[in-house]
């Protein structure tokens, strides 16, 4: 698989599928655009031309260690812009989950021209002090498997994750907003998808969201936070419906 580097200073590894509109599919937590979109992104490569870069850290891309400075979903939306200049995509549809959801939300506020929809599965652009808690239960990183340390290059679980839970916790403390200032920027069309039992991405905060953009809107799953893992038909409809309006 091809790498591009950044003029943000990422050394970007990426999948490439498909033909047709530009789409941009970015993972999460821990994650990397095969690990966790796998399937979105060979049902997408069908109709679109995909990419789907791993964030700087995660899997190939370097530089490594990945870390969490205090604006990292900035950062890493920063270099998704970039990466779209290096491959000189003027315009494209964006797909997150999680992190990425958040970092997607993000990119298209800063440079709301370059993106013909944005979507995001389980991220909702801001946070309250209510979610402290379930932030700060991910540390310690025990959870964190063998293969996971291995495919980021992580030496310490828990000095990775305490990076994580730290930035979030200054986010929250500093008022919550991570895209929700640059929401009313997005004159795409805005889709958020949540699973009903989403511990950390609560519905009405979602609502906030879309409330500042002038096209958007939420739908809900019977589901946790990996909506199109665990309801994989229901988020195909709801997410090609979404596509096929916005490309018309």
């Amino acid at each position: 698989m091809p790498y591009i580097d950044t003029t943000t200073g990422a050394h970007l590894h990426y999948e490439e599928i498909g033909s047709g509109e530009p789409l941009i599919l970015l993972h999460g937590l821990l994650g990397t655009a095969r690990r966790d979109l796998g399937q979105v992104l060979d049902w997408l490569g069908e109709s679109y031309h995909v990419y789907g870069p791993s964030l700087r850290g995660y899997g190939e891309s370097t530089p490594k260690p990945r870390d969490f400075p205090l604006d990292f979903y900035h950062r890493d939306a920063r270099d998704v812009l970039a990466f779209m200049d290096a491959l000189n995509i003027q315009s494209a549809h964006i797909l997150g989950y999680s992190d990425g959801g958040e970092t997607a939300l993000v990119a298209a506020g800063l440079q709301p021209q370059r993106f013909k929809s944005v979507a995001a599965i389980g991220a909702v652009g801001n946070f309250t002090p209510a979610v402290r808690p379930r932030v700060q239960s991910l540390y310690p990183g025990t959870w964190i498997t063998d293969e996971e340390k291995v495919l980021h290059g992580i030496p310490d679980a828990d000095a990775f994750i305490l990076q994580w839970v730290n930035a979030m916790k200054y986010m929250i403390d500093r008022g919550g907003d991570i895209s929700l200032g640059l929401a009313p920027n997005i004159t795409c069309p805005v889709l958020i998808m949540l699973g009903e039992q989403d511990t950390l991405n609560p519905a009405a905060y979602a609502q906030t969201f879309l409330e500042r953009t002038p096209n958007g809107r939420l739908e809900m799953f019977a589901c946790g936070h990996p909506v199109h893992q665990t309801l994989w038909a229901d988020f195909k409809r709801v997410y090609g419906d979404f596509l096929r309006a916005a490309s018309s």
